[in-house]
């Protein structure tokens, strides 16, 4: 009872940041899986030990250099005329690109090859790429439309509890045509970035008198920290890994509106002055195997039907099918190859896991082109989810993380209702969850 008593008079001693999100309502209520709340002790507020967090964005915040060679030989003239001088924004605010008139050859450029004979995805010849700002929290692309992407927001939050880049914060931004390999499959950008990301956590626990390190990733940067994480030693993890955070995390059940993405044209990719609804960049996000990787799982959406033509169905068992009828059958080898194979594989990370979802929000979860016009946008068929990721895909990831005994000890599952996939580290209702379970990974 003494201690209760002196709360308030020990929070007075804490930095603003920090009695924000351990005052009494925060520290004595945290979301059960529905959204609601309920009661827990309130610990220490002078318990709170700054790990090392590591943010691993969504799909589109990482920015990309490119590199020509002479081995590079452009469709058109003009877009060979960086050749040979040097690295250049590719994927970043790409605002001059209509005004040069450079669209296609950003296009051509961004395009990934898949490569039968090695199972593995690759740049065209003569192409060279390297992601910006690796380390970095203030390294993710700006969209000048929408400021509060790509962790704008929750970075700043983080600095005001005592995180500083560079310090114990640090970004770990990824190539966006690639998906991370499972067990037995080649990856060689993610090799590579698999490598930076492991000495990048052992600095940031070697700045910090040897403290884990958090590891926090959003949308398919979830998907890209839970792999990650999956392919380090054991010991690695025991050693070095505090925490896995995951916001709207996409699992490996995949989502209905990921087939709209590839058959009707990506809302993902933001280019100013380029509609992202005119088609004019789905050659080159089909390319990309992050394009496919996310389609629905048989075992998880079944044999119901997620698009519906005239001619005929296609239901999770009929993505092959499906890839062909867009017009772009190049996509069914490494979909076979590269895709199935995750959708069937799950390892627990075996270190302690929190998942943040969205719920309540309407979700496509069936695509009607009754004509057979996949240029065209579908009418919808709506359920349960975040706006993006279908709930029933959300509670097959819990049910498998549950499963393994040992990591049921150390899983906690959150469903926050009303939070949008793309939002849920923005708003300010939501990102108080996260950062109330980002602090909890903190505590001692």
């Amino acid at each position: 009872m003494g201690i209760l008593r002196l709360l308030p008079l020990l929070l007075l001693l804490l930095p603003p940041g920090l009695r924000e999100y351990l005052s009494p309502p925060a520290i004595n209520r945290v979301p059960e899986e529905d959204g609601t709340t309920s009661s827990t002790a309130a610990p220490a507020p002078g318990g709170v030990v700054l790990h090392p967090i590591v943010l691993v964005p969504g799909l589109t915040c990482s920015e990309l250099e490119v590199r020509l060679t002479d081995a590079y030989h452009p469709t058109l003239p003009h877009s060979g005329a960086m050749k040979g001088k040097g690295w250049f924004g590719l994927w970043a605010n790409c605002s001059d690109l209509p005004a040069h008139h450079y669209v296609p050859c950003f296009m051509e450029q961004m395009s990934l090859v898949y490569d039968s004979a090695a199972g593995d995805y690759r740049n065209l010849p003569g192409v060279e790429t390297r992601v910006r700002n690796f380390g970095s929290s203030r390294g993710f692309q700006r969209n000048p439309e929408h400021t509060d992407w790509c962790f704008e927001i929750l970075r700043q939050e983080l600095e005001k509890i005592g995180y500083r880049d560079g310090n114990n914060l640090f970004g770990a931004p990824y190539d966006l045509r690639h998906a991370p390999p499972v067990s037995g499959q080649s990856s060689e950008v993610f090799t590579r970035y698999f490598r930076q990301l492991t000495r990048l956590i052992e600095v940031a626990s070697m700045r910090n008198q040897g403290r884990k390190a958090i590891l926090f990733g959003h949308s398919f940067g979830g998907t890209v920290a839970l792999e990650f994480v999956r392919s380090t030693p054991m010991a690695w993890r025991d050693r070095h890994i505090k925490h896995l955070v995951l916001a709207a995390p996409v699992p490996a059940g995949g989502f209905t509106k990921a087939m709209q993405n590839f058959a009707s044209g990506s809302t993902l990719l933001f280019v100013p002055g380029v509609d992202p609804l005119a088609l004019t960049l789905r050659l080159m996000w089909r390319t990309f195997e992050s394009a496919i990787v996310n389609f629905p799982s048989p075992a998880v959406f079944g044999r119901r039907p997620l698009v519906i033509t005239r001619e005929r169905n296609y239901s999770a068992h009929d993505m092959e099918d499906f890839l062909a009828a867009t017009g772009y059958g190049a996509a069914v080898e490494p979909f076979r190859r590269r895709v199935v194979p995750k959708m069937g594989y799950f390892q627990a990370p075996m270190v302690p896991t929190t998942c943040l979802n969205g719920v309540g929000i309407e979700t496509p979860e069936q695509l009607v082109y009754w004509d057979g016009d996949f240029d065209a946008d579908p009418e919808t068929g709506n359920g349960d989810g975040d706006d993006e990721i279908n709930l029933v895909s959300m509670l097959a990831f819990d049910e498998l993380m549950r499963r393994q005994p040992e990591q049921n000890k150390m899983f906690k599952t959150i469903k926050l209702r009303g939070a949008m996939h793309g939002k849920i580290v923005t708003e300010d209702w939501s990102l108080k969850h996260v950062m109330q379970e980002i602090l909890e990974a903190n505590r001692i």
